[in-house]
């Protein structure tokens, strides 16, 4: 069984199964599909199965080019029908995972997907979960459902853990040059997952599915972490009466042991809010408290409120309150070149600027609406009248943007991400 599905997937033979066509799960759909697989993307939003029916992307890193050629060649197709996944060779479940309100982990969208695969496991089907979640969620939850079916893991069927590392608008790096990590809950589920995921890129192989699950909360607790500590730099510097940015690229010219990390207004995406918790909240369970991860992610969470303290001294500066202050928010994607909203630090700056009644307005060139609190807002369709503003408040920093030319018609410059980098002009106020 283990011989027969090796050699489908080197010979490109498997039919492999995506379920959910998200920023994770269409680049790796469409990668696969590349590469010479038969590729079915399994979706319940079928607002996502009829683009891809119709051959267009609903992601920025896809090129609906990309989408037309495997769909006319028959090496992508998209479903809700999740009968599917029994006649399929390989299925790689790449659902989201989102936090409760009381940063539990909420995993319910891993435990439907599995429903549906053990709902139409046959024998010698490989499964992988991709979705960011505590250590022990494959051997512990999934591998109990798929084994209540009577078939057994690695006689029956083979079970693996390998974590998604897409990052979204990152042109360097990609899904097609980022070393995958791959860990099997034995050693023939770790062999045919890298088989897989070694045709399209270099894979790196560990333990158990336990460990593959550490190493992407270990990945996104650094990043959550450094984020925190330079923050918190820059709330030194701010009483120090220092440019923290003068200090954060000057200690980047060393080098050796120093990372670069730049403060912002909070920090968001799906991956560095949530995935810390998922470990302090796995931790508590084995009475253990996280300490760096608590603190961390208590001074990124207070970032928004800075950001609005900090812009309430500038306007009181030039004689005027937050209150009826015209402002306009350049970006409110939680990144640069991307139309992510998600736990997008803007949406809590733009509430609470909202709360103190300041006349607001946004402008981002990949988000036409957002939504603060029950007020839903569009996008400005330009910014050339940028004078009329009282402050123009930058929250994400877009690359099409002209900030030599905001700064130059503005009357007031918030900049918190640093765009508008070397220019000196007594407009412009830095976080």
């Amino acid at each position: 069984m283990y011989k027969s599905l090796l050699e489908k997937i080197n010979s490109k033979k498997a039919n492999i199964g995506v379920i959910g066509l998200g920023y994770v799960g269409l680049p790796l759909a469409v990668e696969l599909a590349k590469k010479g697989f038969t590729v079915t993307g399994l979706e319940v939003d079928s607002k996502k199965v009829e683009s891809i029916k119709n051959k267009k992307s609903y992601i920025g890193d896809i090129d609906t080019k990309d989408i037309k050629e495997l769909v006319e060649a028959k090496r992508f197709s998209a479903t809700t029908n999740f009968k599917t996944i029994s006649k399929l060779d390989v299925v790689i479940i790449c659902v989201p995972t989102p936090l409760r309100k009381s940063k539990d982990p909420d995993v319910s969208y891993i435990v439907a997907a599995t429903k549906e695969i053990k709902d139409n496991l046959q024998k010698g089907q490989l499964i992988v979960l991709e979705s960011t979640t505590y250590p022990g969620t494959t051997a512990e939850l999934v591998l109990p459902m798929l084994e209540s079916t009577g078939l057994k893991a690695s006689k029956d069927f083979f079970l693996a853990f390998s974590p998604e590392r897409i990052d979204p608008a990152n042109k360097k790096f990609t899904i097609a040059n980022t070393t995958k990590v791959v860990g099997g809950i034995c050693k023939q589920s770790t062999e045919l997952t890298a088989a897989v995921y070694g045709s399209f890129t270099k894979v790196h192989k560990v333990s158990s599915t336990q460990a593959a699950e550490m190493v992407k909360l270990l990945e996104n607790t650094f990043r959550a972490v450094n984020i925190g500590l330079v923050n918190e730099v820059a709330l030194m510097c701010d009483r120090l009466g220092l440019n923290v940015w003068e200090v954060i690229n000057a200690s980047a010219t060393k080098p050796f042991g120093f990372m670069k990390f730049t403060p912002g207004p909070g920090i968001g995406g799906h991956c560095i809010p949530l995935d810390p918790h998922y470990l302090a909240w796995k931790l508590k369970t084995l009475n253990f408290y996280s300490r760096f991860i608590e603190l961390s992610g208590e001074i990124n969470a207070k970032m928004p409120e800075y950001v609005v303290t900090k812009l309430a001294d500038a306007l009181n500066k030039k004689s005027k309150s937050i209150k009826n202050s015209k402002i306009l928010v350049l970006g409110v994607a939680y990144k640069k070149d991307v139309s992510d909203m998600r736990e997008s630090p803007a949406i809590d700056v733009m509430y609470l600027l909202n709360k103190k009644e300041a006349k607001l307005f946004y402008y981002d060139p990949y988000v036409s609406t957002v939504k603060i609190g029950n007020k839903v807002m569009k996008s400005e369709k330009n910014i050339k009248n940028i004078s009329k503003y009282d402050v123009v408040l930058i929250l994400t920093d877009h690359t099409c943007i002209d900030y030599s030319d905001i700064v130059k018609k503005s009357k007031l410059v918030f900049d918190t991400r640093n765009a508008t980098n070397l220019m000196k002009s007594s407009k412009i106020v830095r976080i």
